[in-house]
């Protein structure tokens, strides 16, 4: 699997962090989440995995959470893995980043999750402003597919 970001640190212990994380494409725009918790970061909407949930019912979950809109999961795209400190959380991560090619269905309210805002942008642009070298990588091979 691909690693993307900071060197392994032998010194540091990293805790599994499974998550996952949408392509969602509308036409020739894409949706993206704006976070601004700690650092400002332009991401694909996703997250966290929990216990007990699978990684579909994980990505409805955090789409409804990070951008209120309720979506359609076409296809797995791949996955990739980061090794990260999650300041949000205060420990070092291997997060193992599952990608899924989705479709927005219906905006139910806005992004439930303080901090985060919904982003349109246009979808070949968007690979500029993702702050993720995973995330971009994964939605060039998107589009060029």
């Amino acid at each position: 699997m691909k690693r993307y970001g900071q060197s392994v640190r032998p010194d540091v212990h990293y805790r599994h962090r499974p998550g996952v994380y949408g392509v969602i494409l509308r036409a020739d725009q894409i949706m993206l989440t704006h976070e601004n918790l700690t650092v400002p970061e332009i991401q694909l909407p996703g997250g966290g995995i929990d216990a007990g949930e699978s990684a579909l019912q994980a990505l409805h979950r955090e789409c409804l959470e990070e951008t209120g809109w309720k979506i359609q999961i076409e296809r797995r795209v791949g996955a990739y893995q980061r090794f990260t400190y999650m300041a949000d959380y205060k420990f070092w991560a291997q997060k193992i980043c599952h990608i899924y090619l989705c479709r927005p269905v219906l905006k139910l309210h806005e992004p439930l999750e303080a901090f985060h805002t919904t982003v349109w942008s246009d979808a070949n642009a968007a690979v500029d402003l993702l702050t993720n070298d995973g995330d971009r990588d994964f939605l060039s091979a998107v589009l060029k597919s």
